[in-house]
């Protein structure tokens, strides 16, 4: 065998290396959910959002909660028999209003218990998933986040504090057509955490809820710890199953794009336990 053909194999087999390895951490991510799910005779879905690098260029790119997030999300939902309960394992710095606003809205619908796990961080539209479901199981230094919307740069809290403290003849038309929309965005998420929120909490809790978290009282990235939930009255404990966080260590920070949302695709039925 010649020299160039030995160093064919070998830039053969380089090659193919990074995507055996794929392959092998995929399975493995697999059957510990398999696993998870004949533990707790659930169905688990993962949402799960890593920076990643663009295989050609290296620059960072920041995913989000988007559309085909909650289609996946809400696709498994419904290959989930009314009688399975549904673990939601939650690690994302939020994203789309409109995204995580349908992923609430069938996690809230979903007749049986619905669990959300966070083992590290799930902000803004991660915060605004986990209210809407029964359950909330934070890790020890896991961190939830404020839901107020924000209109590109600018917090809306901050766009109306500025036609509130300046006279209306020193404010631009484009600031004045901004906090016009800033006002219809903040009342939209506390309207919908109202909804979300209902009938998990008293009324007054859920009036006082949806006014904090959406009104702008911390800035958009300040992190809610655990203490801090149960002072404000949320209902979460730090029970964390052992499993769920080998779970996420299958998710290491990737150089290229994974799927977000995993689970395995196939209808869930609680006749499934006894097999």
């Amino acid at each position: 065998m010649s020299f160039f053909e030995v160093f064919w194999i070998f830039f053969m087999l380089a090659a193919l290396q990074p995507l055996v390895r794929q392959r092998m951490l995929e399975a493995a991510r697999q059957r510990m959910i398999a696993r998870i799910e004949r533990m707790r005779g659930s169905r688990v879905i993962l949402l799960v959002h890593r920076q990643e690098t663009m295989s050609l260029l290296g620059f960072p790119v920041f995913r989000y909660i988007d559309i085909q997030d909650s289609e996946e999300v809400i696709r498994a939902i419904h290959m989930t028999d009314p009688d399975v309960p549904i673990d939601l394992v939650l690690h994302t710095p939020g994203g789309l209003v409109l995204a995580a606003l349908q992923i609430a809205r069938a996690v809230k619908r979903h007749p049986a218990k619905v669990t959300v796990f966070i083992p590290h961080y799930a902000m803004s539209g991660g915060t605004l998933i986990a209210l809407a479901a029964d359950e909330i199981v934070m890790g020890e230094h896991a961190v939830l986040g404020p839901v107020d919307p924000q209109l590109g740069q600018y917090p809306a809290a901050s766009l109306l504090r500025v036609i509130r403290e300046k006279p209306i003849s020193e404010i631009d038309d484009q600031t004045l057509i901004m906090a016009d929309v800033a006002q219809k965005a903040i009342k939209q998420v506390r309207d919908s955490l109202r909804e979300l929120l209902e009938g998990n909490y008293p009324p007054e809790k859920v009036e006082e809820l949806s006014r904090l978290l959406s009104e702008g009282h911390w800035t958009h990235d300040y992190p809610i710890t655990f203490e801090e939930a149960k002072r404000l009255g949320l209902r979460v404990s730090t029970d964390i199953p052992p499993e769920i966080y080998q779970l996420m260590s299958l998710y290491p920070q990737p150089v290229k794009r994974l799927p977000s949302v995993e689970y395995l695709p196939v209808p869930r039925h609680r006749s499934d336990e006894r097999k």
